[in-house]
Parts: structure tokens; C-alpha cells; sequence
């Protein structure tokens, strides 16, 4: 079965076709064409992402896009349409639901909801077996699943095929937002989780970026490590980032509001990562323990920080023996559509949804605040 998916949910327009088939334990995908266009220069002047202009952009970029998956007979035999209803920003959303409605209308093919952080989840399980194919099979349940990104970071539990339990989320910031965030602090490019990540390994590294430059120790906080749940916070991490390099420019030995050297940025960068890093050692410790999950996935566009996905790969080699570990491929971890194809492949393969589903009076709808624990059809 071929689906054409579309992904509008932040400030990436994706197009992908994917062609699924089941397999011996599970199922097979296969990418036959993709297609994505990032606004993360266009944002970056605000230090984030700005609605209005995602919009306007998705506007812009899906017809464009769309129109090199109509230059060759690649469109033949598709079976449905999938477009991503939540979470995320509704007026980006609602770009993609408008645009894939009218293909699906104009073709008279089944159209598809998928939850956003749903297609996160079943891409990382996902194994990639060669440059366009991913086999998901022999998934030993109950999963875990730690969905960290820019809006999102919480831990699922999936008992059952398609079936969710959010047992911790953050009480304020999502991880990639205070990632972002600092990195501004710091005066670092946007988005900034990668740019903190390539300094704090240069750091750790040893890698001289100045010469002569004291550098002063860090401590940040570990907020809610010891809080007896799988909750997260970041606030008080971004707060305590502010104070902490606000406290440094105003020591007496140091010119009025001199900024920060490299050094000292990825001095900073080091710790802040690393007290991401243990928050999420230790409440990942204790979701493995509360749910005895048999798998354990990331997801999520923080999913490709190294530093996060070796100390985690680290706890459940040491710790969780017989937990399955499954990190997703780079490639998969950002914001794009073949995760939403995959994601609505496994429920038609599986027989979960029919193809009448899709072709049903029931509304598709942008839902900002869509939970992956509610259902989309």
C-alpha cells in the first residue's frame, strides 16, 4: 500500500511517499520519494519559531513541493492520503490539513489524521535496513518511549499496539525549548540544541577554542531529581542559566557586560548538557522500573543529541540488560513526513484503521494540544 503523507505541524513542510508492505513480525516501509523545506532561517531572527510566518510559509512551500511528486507516474496506485492533525501549531497545522484534504478530494482517496508524536514513536522503533527502507518488526512489548523535542517531552508507555499511557511530562518548558533558549543566552545560533551540543563535546574533548582563558566552574541544578515521579521541569534550569551567567558578568574583575568567551561558553554548554543529561538518567531509571517495559525508544528532534543518546544507551546497558535499546537514525529524529506515512501505515497494515475509516463525514481537525494518549479517528 502506497500513503502520501504531509507534515505542517512547526516550521518544516514535508511531503513523503512511502510504500508499506507486511512482513514476517511486523512490517516493511519504503521511501519512494520525500520532499522537505526548512524555515529555520527565517526564524531565527525571532530566537524561535514564529506562527504567523510558519504559516505563510507552509502556504507557500506545499504546492511547491508537492508538484515534484506529480513530474513522473510515482502517484500510480496510492492508497491514501495522511496528514499530521496535532500537536503543534494550529495555524501551521491547519496549512496541511486544508492542502492534503484537497489532493484527497481531487483524487477521491481515504484521508488520514495522525498524531504527530504518534509518528515519532513508530519511527523510532523502526529500524533502517538500507538508504530508503525501515523494517519495524519483533517489538517486544511493553514500550517505553521518550519523546523529547522542541514543544514535547514526555515518557509513554505503549502496553498494546496503538494504545498509550503518558506516565511523566514536563511541568513547564519542553527540553529542546530550554536548549533553544540558553543558546540564546549564550548569544549561539538558532536553533541552538546543536550548536550547545558541538561546543560541550569540544569541551569535554579538551579542545582549546581561546588561549589563556580562565575558565569559571559551572553548577546548575537538577530540578525535580529526587521528586518520587517521572515528571520533568526546566524552567527552573533556564532561570537558574540566566542568573548564572548575568552573576558572571557582573564580577568586579571583569569589563562591564564583556561577553561570554568561547571558552566559557562551552564551559557553560558542558554543564547545562549534562544536567539534561542526568534529569533524564534519572527519571528514565525510574520509568523502566515503574512500567517494566521490555523496549525502550527516543524520539523527537532532540532524540539526535550524541551526548543524551550515550548516557541513556549507557543506563540501559548497565542497568536494564534485558531492555531492547532502539535510537532512531538521525535522519528520522527532526520534524518530517515520513514519520506520519509510517506512522499511518502500521495502523492500516495492521488493520487497526480501514480504508472506509478515511473516507468517513468524521471531521479532521488541527488539535494544538492533541495528547498522543487520544485517539485522531
Amino acid at each position: 500500500m502506497k500513503v502520501l503523507a504531509f507534515e505542517t505541524s512547526c516550521d518544516e513542510t514535508g511531503i513523503a511517499l512511502i510504500e508499506g508492505r507486511k512482513i514476517e513480525g511486523g512490517f516493511e516501509f519504503t521511501t519512494l520519494k520525500q520532499a522537505l523545506l526548512s524555515q529555520a532561517a527565517l526564524h531565527a531572527q525571532y530566537g524561535g519559531v514564529y506562527p504567523n510566518l510558519a504559516k505563510r510559509e507552509h502556504k507557500k512551500n506545499l504546492p511547491l513541493l508537492f508538484a515534484k511528486f506529480q513530474q513522473d507516474d510515482i502517484l500510480r496506485n496510492l492508497g491514501a492520503i495522511a496528514v499530521t492533525v496535532g500537536p503543534g501549531l494550529e495555524p501551521a497545522l491547519w496549512q496541511g490539513i486544508e492542502f492534503a484534504g484537497r489532493v484527497a478530494a481531487d483524487r477521491l482517496l481515504p484521508l488520514f489524521g495522525v498524531n504527530h508524536m504518534e509518528g515519532h514513536l513508530i519511527s523510532s522503533l523502526a529500524q533502517l535496513k538500507g538508504e530508503y527502507t525501515y523494517i519495524l518488526k519483533d517489538v517486544s512489548m511493553s514500550v517505553l518511549g521518550l519523546l523529547i523535542s522542541g514543544g514535547h517531552t514526555e515518557f509513554v508507555v505503549m502496553k498494546n499496539w496503538f494504545e498509550y499511557e503518558v506516565i511523566g511530562k514536563t511541568q513547564d518548558d519542553a527540553v529542546g525549548e530550554c536548549f533553544d533558549k540558553v543558546a540564546r543566552m549564550l548569544e549561539l545560533p538558532y536553533p541552538g540544541g546543536p550548536e550547545i551540543s558541538r561546543i560541550a563535546s569540544k569541551h569535554r574533548q579538551g579542545v582549546t577554542l581561546t588561549s589563556d582563558v580562565k575558565v569559571t566552574p559551572w553548577k546548575l541544578p537538577r530540578p525535580m531529581l529526587n521528586s518520587g515521579t517521572c515528571d520533568v521541569s526546566f524552567s527552573g534550569l533556564k532561570t537558574a542559566a540566566l542568573y548564572a551567567i548575568r552573576d558572571l558578568k557582573a564580577t568586579p574583575s571583569r569589563a562591564k557586560e564583556s561577553p561570554l568567551t568561547q571558552e566559557e561558553k562551552a564551559a557553560f554548554a558542558a554543564e547545562f548538557e549534562e544536567a539534561v543529561g542526568d534529569v533524564f538518567v534519572a527519571k528514565t531509571r525510574r520509568a523502566l522500573e515503574e512500567s517494566g517495559a521490555q523496549t525502550f525508544v527516543i524520539g523527537g528532534g532532540v532524540a539526535a543529541n550524541r551526548y543524551l543518546r550515550e548516557r541513556l544507551q549507557a543506563l540501559v546497558l548497565e542497568e536494564f540488560p534485558d531492555v531492547e535499546l532502539r535510537l532512531p537514525h538521525l535522519s528520522i529524529t527532526g520534524d518530517n513526513a515520513i514519520m506520519i506515512a509510517q506512522a499511518a501505515l502500521a495502523h492500516l497494515l495492521s488493520c487497526d484503521w480501514t480504508l472506509d475509516l478515511g473516507k468517513s463525514d468524521f471531521p479532521i481537525r488541527a488539535q494544538g494540544n492533541l495528547s498522543i494518549a487520544q485517539k485522531t479517528l
